[in-house]
């Protein structure tokens, strides 16, 4: 009977290339214990790669979506409290100018367009607001302040106001400035001429904040409040029954346009309603996704475990092996 056997460097390579394969094996069980996936994607999937990509697809496009929705949800806040404020300064405003429309004497007059004139800087100050270095009432021109300040506003307006002599001739040249495109658009208004584009905030639904400073419920409430703010100056030689007059108009209508800012905030709370309903869905179905993935990749973490053990036995068997084979000599041989 013939034995066959390998010579000393020959067994001393497979031992090395056992070694070298035990070791992979064992990192790669590691691994796979440590993230609960398997490290071989091809293997686990047989080379069928269609439904893991298209789950990756939709988390990177779910992934973009939870962006936009967070940059649309601070935008809309925003906009938000940018409208509260507006409203607040038009309401103490009003308050003011009804209670001195009916005391309008003396200096009380001065100091009553004073505070108006005060009110319409804030007012112009709020529409100028930006978020994240973008205006928010400007439509597509998000780079530059959407007005001019309040004292152009005033100017322009008192330009307009040229002959008007009486309360009712004023407020209705005001009133016709505010509303011709070629007055407080051409010179007050310096956005852009079209609302910023939708947002998609996912597959199947899209916002749009169509809110500029040219809105008409902006413009009722600067009308009365630049309307107090000049109806003391001496240009206009009212007596002070007629700045009462105007001071109580203006007041009563600042109240109804504080009525039309409540219905703009009223639709931005529908849109952050719809941001954070979407956001919420958007959240849901990426964890869903990300479910799925981990089932198509995941271990049996028993059975990997149960491989380790076994692959770390062997390692040890081979350096046992190679340890009695480095011992071996002539004189034990014999």
């Amino acid at each position: 009977m013939s034995l066959t056997s390998i010579g000393d460097l020959a067994q001393s390579f497979v031992l090395r290339h056992r070694n070298a394969e035990l070791k992979q094996e064992m990192t790669r069980l590691t691994q796979e214990l440590s993230t609960g996936q398997v490290a071989d994607v091809r293997q686990a999937l047989k080379g069928n790669y269609s439904y893991l990509t298209e789950v990756e697809r939709n988390l990177e496009v779910l992934s973009g979506y939870k962006v936009v929705t967070a940059e649309a949800s601070i935008f809309a806040t925003s906009i938000q409290t940018t409208l509260g404020r507006f409203q607040d300064v038009g309401e103490k405003l009003a308050n003011s100018l009804i209670v001195s429309g009916g005391s309008a004497v003396g200096a009380t007059s001065g100091d009553t367009s004073a505070e108006a004139r005060t009110a319409v800087d804030i007012l112009v100050g709020v529409l100028n607001t930006r978020s994240a270095g973008r205006s928010i009432f400007g439509g597509t021109a998000t780079d530059r302040s959407p007005t001019e300040s309040s004292d152009v506003l005033l100017s322009e307006l008192k330009t307009a106001l040229t002959g008007a002599t009486s309360p009712n001739d004023i407020i209705a040249a005001a009133d016709a400035w505010f509303d011709d495109p070629a007055g407080y658009d051409a010179a007050f208004y310096r956005g852009g001429a079209s609302s910023l584009s939708a947002l998609r905030i996912s597959d199947t639904e899209e916002i749009s904040f169509d809110i500029r400073a040219t809105d008409p419920n902006f413009k009722k409430m600067l009308l009365f409040a630049s309307l107090a703010a000049i109806a003391d100056d001496p240009a206009f030689a009212l007596d002070e029954q007629q700045k009462a007059e105007i001071f109580t108009q203006a007041g009563t209508s600042l109240l109804g346009a504080r009525d039309s800012i409540t219905s703009l905030r009223a639709r931005v709370g529908f849109f952050e309603a719809q941001i954070d309903g979407t956001a919420t869905r958007n959240a849901t179905e990426m964890t869903a996704m990300e479910y799925e993935k981990s089932a198509l990749l995941q271990i049996d973490p028993y059975e990997a475990a149960t491989k380790l053990e076994d692959v770390q036995f062997q390692l040890q068997s081979i350096y046992a092996v190679t340890v009695r084979m480095s011992q071996l000599s002539l004189a034990n041989f014999l």
